[in-house]
């Protein structure tokens, strides 16, 4: 009740006379409407819908503002009746009322739209305000402010609705569409905006009524140019809101916009404009269907890109001469101007649309440099600030774009876009630098991001002409009117140029580029001294890059730079970016100066040591530690040594990982420069503190915590309570992570490590270590059994523990591991299973020869009845002939000829010989390799596919070890009449081909075809052999193969095709099962593509691949969707416009 007569109260008061009372009502009501609690009945509905209504026209602007506030509340609290009722009363406002009355009544409408909220709500009010809006739009009589009005409010409803309003659609396009023919600009301007609202939701048929009706209208003769150029202006619109939906229609709009661009009359630089915008559409949004066009848009950007009729340049552009240049300054200082020259639109658009080539067709990238990087180099020089801009853009999107294409590849061949970009170096840099002197600060910002674009790209390419930009950078520092963004740019590129190049580069011009940067140190702007301090860090590394120093003088930039660096780091009141690259930078000038700062250490050091007692910069500072430690000049700490000793211990049982693993870094380094002024005790708790970071639920953690405690006991100090410590605390700790079958890596490598330095340790017994390790394979009743990695992480550590315990332990502990291979008793495999593997470790390791026919007692295993003693006795007897090929593998080829039983084992443990020679890049006797080819070549038809790909995989790392032998033999058999011959020698090469470089690389090249080109043979065996190899080749040696993915690529699609041929059924008597021998095929195929796109994505024209490929392969087997879901998300990111468009 009470609430009732407050809302009378605040009604009578809202009809008042007094304007003041009528506001503060309306105020009060608006508070009211904001409560949740507010819930009117029907009849306070009324009044209050009549009211606002009311208010709306009130002649005070500010009380009829607040109603429209109150309207956007009363929406969300009255009924749906109300709602439709307000609407229609306001529409016949809009529509009949006076001009003053008109203008909120529109704003009313746009409120009630913008705060629909349910669809059945929305519909309700849509079938009341539409009519009237279409109305308004075309009946006769209507004023131009009218119309205006009603295609404002009619777009806003087709932007949020137009997708439930399907069955007015026709009759909106038609209406919509007669008023491009409106005289008045600004109703053909909202029509455009309210077309493009539609189209998103149109049907395929409406799209192409509306696409018709405008190209028509453009067709047609006698049309006014100001209605041509809305035409042109709505094809660009309707590309935008359909996107590659619009692809259909492109060789009806194409033609007709290239036609309008070249023949519009001299002053229509508004059609040329709207072409070239429509024509930027079609490329970003239509990439597959726009395809045919690229050359003819190319050719029209380059040449609108130069479009500037009103003004002649006839400078030469690549004259170095001292007086053109101060031709050019001057001509800079007095452009041409004039303001009705509106043709800087033409080129803009031009610049934007090539961008958009250049962004779209990665597989044109070569052509563009030929064809369009000199015109845009030579358009630098453009003299419309906002065009140079854009040109920049264009350029720099260039630039990325190669770098995104040929990223990882170091290929410099001819007509690759690296080595095409590097023949046009010079004349960037010239004409850059012209940049640079001009006086605009916008100009110079673009001009060094062009150049910070350039060096990302092609890190080395200024060591010539890097003394043409020196007075660029200086002028950029040093000059008063230089804002913080051009000096944070012209930083950024002095760091990357500066890191990227040879130091001898820059020693000529370290005293010109010192003052300026030094000077920027000291900037009020933060990130301009944050960039200063990081360029500073470079610099030091350039005036002293070693100890030696290349020969030049260092020491007069010593002081200013330590000086300029200090007075940063000892201010408090600064940002903590400017804290961290402060402390950062101290540290590389104490590292490389600090010979020369000896009687500012002891002011400086303590400094650094404050700041790792700050919670936000001790990460900054350990690194900075650490960086020191490292020095060669074996900086004096002793200041401080104890100090951060004791802060760095502290750090390990921190929760931060990051500073955890910067200090295990730290400790090492500075354990490794400094051990012998640390006191054990120090050592005692270090350990203490680092074994509880020993575990396999962080393995890098681990890894720099065992390295770690090896340093700690390779100090030769007599201190028994160190070992005493490593045995209790570490000791643990590591024998379980040894069980752990994550283990590998740096980690395996670490652990040990960890285990030769135990046993070299003072009171470290071998026998109890071993005895231990040996334990540890005993499987627990807990966990049920050891992982199977864990056994031959065991076993690599028993080998290296017996190797650092000297030759008389070995010996006894290979004596202890073949008596456990002669006891044949069943319940003893788990104890020869890991025999077998010690043995293979140790005899990789070290020549067991001296040890009688141990070759014998190994393949005794062989024998076994459990499968997993045959494969590790096979792993023992090839890393034993390891230790000594002469006299085990020459056993072993014997017995692959002799026992056909055990060939699989033998085959293996060929393998392992294979495999361990092309890692340690030994090489065999001439004879041994014959004999090893001609028993492999025997066995390449073999039956079983496990050992055809034991051949293949050994054939391929003997090619790595003897490529000149090798290649032409597996060429040979290409053409072999025996598919699985075929199949094993592609194979070969897959396993030859490998990420480093090798010999085999150049020998391959010429042949490479003859391989992969079996990608068509008739047997799917080769076929997917082939598919396999093209992939390894993609991701290891990507540049070996570019000049053959034109003719590889469709064959590699059609492998991606489901073949009806290749699937059957088989009648299992109940039931029929199928089955498809493809499908391995597909699979791999689609792999390959997969990797073609992250190292060959220039050679791949992704909306080819897109239809039907890519898509019939998501409606494929699950094995086949899996990577055809993850090429999608790849193109989603790299070629967007390509999936919206298939």
């Amino acid at each position: 009740m009470a609430a009732n007569l407050v809302m009378t109260g605040i009604l009578e008061k809202m009809t008042g006379k007094d304007k003041d009372y009528r506001y503060m009502a309306t105020s009060d009501l608006l508070n009211e409407l904001n409560k949740d609690s507010f819930k009117p009945d029907s009849d306070l509905e009324i009044k209050l819908s009549n009211i606002i209504i009311q208010q709306l026209d009130d002649v005070a602007g500010d009380v009829s503002g607040l109603a429209v506030k109150c309207l956007a509340l009363l929406v969300k609290k009255v009924s749906e009746a109300r709602i439709v009722e307000m609407a229609n009363k306001l529409c016949d406002k809009l529509l009949n009322a006076k001009n003053q009355h008109r203008d909120i009544a529109s704003i009313a409408v746009k409120t009630i739209v913008a705060e629909i909220a349910t669809q059945s709500l929305a519909q309700s009010i849509l079938v009341v305000v539409t009519p009237q809006l279409i109305k308004g739009i075309t009946g006769p009589g209507m004023s131009t402010e009218i119309k205006c009005e009603c295609l404002d409010i009619l777009c806003d409803i087709l932007h949020k609705f137009g997708n439930i309003m399907v069955a007015d659609h026709e009759l909106l396009l038609g209406a919509l569409l007669s008023q491009l023919n409106s005289n008045q600009a600004s109703v053909r301007k909202k029509t455009v905006s309210c077309i493009a609202s539609l189209a998103s939701s149109l049907s395929d048929d409406l799209l192409a009524k509306a696409t018709v009706e405008v190209v028509q209208n453009l067709r047609s003769k006698g049309t006014k140019s100001e209605m041509t150029r809305t035409n042109i202006q709505m094809i660009g619109a309707l590309s935008r809101a359909v996107g590659y939906r619009f692809g259909p229609h492109l060789g009806d709009t194409v033609p007709v916009l290239i036609n309008y661009c070249t023949s519009a009359s001299e002053n229509d630089e508004e059609l040329r404009e709207y072409s070239l915008q429509a024509l930027e559409s079609f490329l970003l949004r239509c990439p597959r269907d726009i395809s045919s066009y690229c050359d003819e848009i190319l050719h029209l950007s380059l040449e609108y890109l130069n479009y500037d009729p009103n003004f002649t340049d006839n400078m030469e552009e690549d004259s170095n001469e001292e007086s053109h240049e101060e031709e050019e300054d001057d001509e800079s200082a007095n452009e041409y101007t004039d303001d009705e020259d509106v043709s800087w639109k033409v080129r803009r658009a031009a610049a934007k649309c090539l961008a958009a080539l250049i962004v779209s067709r990665p597989e044109l990238l070569s052509k563009l440099y030929e064809e369009a990087c000199p015109k845009l180099i030579d358009r630098f020089k453009e003299r419309e600030e906002n065009v140079k801009m854009d040109v920049f853009n264009t350029f720099i999107e260039l630039l990325r774009q190669t770098g995104n294409v040929t990223k990882g590849q170091n290929d410099m061949n001819e007509l690759s876009p690296r080595w095409l970009l590097k023949q046009e170096v010079p004349k960037i840099v010239r004409s850059i630098t012209r940049q640079l002197r001009e006086k605009s600060i916008k100009t110079k910002v673009g001009a060094f991001s062009v150049l910070k674009e350039l060096v990302i790209v092609l890190p080395d390419c200024l060591a010539d002409l890097i003394g043409s930009l020196i007075p660029g950078i200086e002028k950029a520092l040093s000059d008063k009117s230089s804002t913080s963004n051009l000096k944070i740019e012209a930083l950024i590129f002095t760091r990357l140029v500066l890191a990227s190049h040879s130091p001898p580069v820059f020693h000529p011009h370290i005293e010109a580029l010192s003052g300026p940067v030094l000077s920027a140190v000291g900037e009020r702007y933060y990130k301009v001294t944050a960039e200063a301090l990081r360029v500073c860090g470079v610099v030091v590394r350039v005036v002293r890059p070693d100890t030696e120093g290349f020969g030049f003088d260092f020491k007069p930039y010593v002081q200013p730079i330590y000086n300029a660096i200090m007075s940063r780091l000892t201010n408090q009141d600064q940002d903590q970016e400017v804290k961290e690259c402060a402390i950062s930078c101290m540290g590389l000038v104490v590292a490389t100066f600090g010979d020369s700062l000896s009687a500012e250490l002891p002011a400086c050091l303590p400094v650094l040591v404050d700041r790792m007692g700050n919670e936000i910069t001790r990460l900054t500072a350990v690194k900075a530690f650490a960086v020191i430690s490292a020095s060669p000049l074996q900086i004096d700490l002793s200041c401080v040594l104890e100090h951060v000793i004791a802060e760095l211990t502290g750090f390990l049982r921190k929760a931060n990982r990051a500073l955890r693993q910067a200090t295990l870094g730290t400790l090492n380094s500075l354990i490794v420069a400094y051990g012998d002024n640390i006191g054990p005790s120090a050592y005692e708790v270090i350990i203490v503190e680092l074994s509880a970071l020993i575990s396999d639920s962080d393995l890098h953690m681990t890894a720099l915590a065992l390295e770690l405690c090896c340093t700690l006991m390779a100090d030769r100090r007599p201190s028994p309570n160190v070992g005493l410590a490593v045995r209790n605390k570490v000791l643990p700790q590591a024998l379980i992570l040894i069980k752990s079958s994550l283990l590998q890596g740096q980690a395996l490598l670490a652990l040990q490590n960890f285990f030769a330095a135990l046993v070299n340790s003072a009171n470290t017994s071998f026998d109890a270590l071993l005895d231990s390790l040996l334990s540890s394979a005993k499987p627990s009743p807990q966990s049920g059994g050891v992982a199977k990695q864990a056994l031959y992480s065991i076993a690599q550590c028993v080998a290296v523990l017996c190797l650092a315990a000297g030759d008389q332990k070995c010996l006894s502990t290979v004596e202890m591991l073949t008596e456990i291979l002669k006891d044949d008793s069943s319940t003893n495999s788990a104890k020869q299973h890991l025999a077998l593997l010690c043995l293979g470790e140790i005899g990789r390791r070290k020549d067991l020869s001296s040890h009688a026919h141990i070759e014998n007692i190994v393949i005794e295993s062989f024998q076994s009845p459990f499968e997993e003693i045959k494969s590790a006795a096979s792993y023992a007897l090839g890393n034993i002939a390891v230790g000594n090929l002469s006299k085990y593998l020459p056993f072993i080829l014997d017995q692959i000829d002799n026992q056909q039983k055990k060939q699989y084992l033998l085959l293996h443990s060929l393998k392992e010989v294979i495999v361990r020679q092309s890692v340690d890049k030994a090489e065999f006797q001439d004879s041994s390799v014959e004999k090893i080819l001609k028993l492999l070549f025997n066995h390449c038809e073999s039956e079983e596919e496990g050992v055809r790909n034991v051949v293949a995989e050994c054939l391929g790392k003997v090619a790595l070890i003897e490529p000149a032998k090798l290649v032409p033999a597996l060429k040979v058999r290409t053409t072999s009449s025996a598919a699985f011959t075929r199949a094993t020698v592609v194979i070969a090469v897959k396993y030859s081909i490998v990420e480093r470089p090798e010999k085999i690389d150049e020998i391959i090249y010429p042949e490479i075809s003859s391989f992969l080109m079996l990608i068509k043979d008739h047997d799917r065996h080769v076929r997917r052999a082939a598919v396999l190899a093209l992939s390894t080749f993609a991701h290891n040696k990507p540049n070996l193969i570019k000049g053959l993915l034109s003719e590889l690529l469709p064959l590699l699609y059609d492998q991606t095709i489901v073949k009806q041929e290749l699937i059957r059924i088989v009648d299992l008597g109940p039931f029929k099962h199928i089955v498809d021998d493809g499908l391995e095929l597909r699979k791999a195929a689609f792999e390959c593509v997969d990797t073609l796109l992250d190292s060959c994505l220039d050679q791949v024209n992704p909306s080819s691949f897109i239809v039907p490929y890519l898509k019939s392969g998501l409606d494929d087997h699950y094995d086949v969707k899996m990577p055809c879901h993850l090429i999608l998300s790849k193109l989603a990111d790299k070629c967007p416009s390509a999936v919206l468009a298939g």
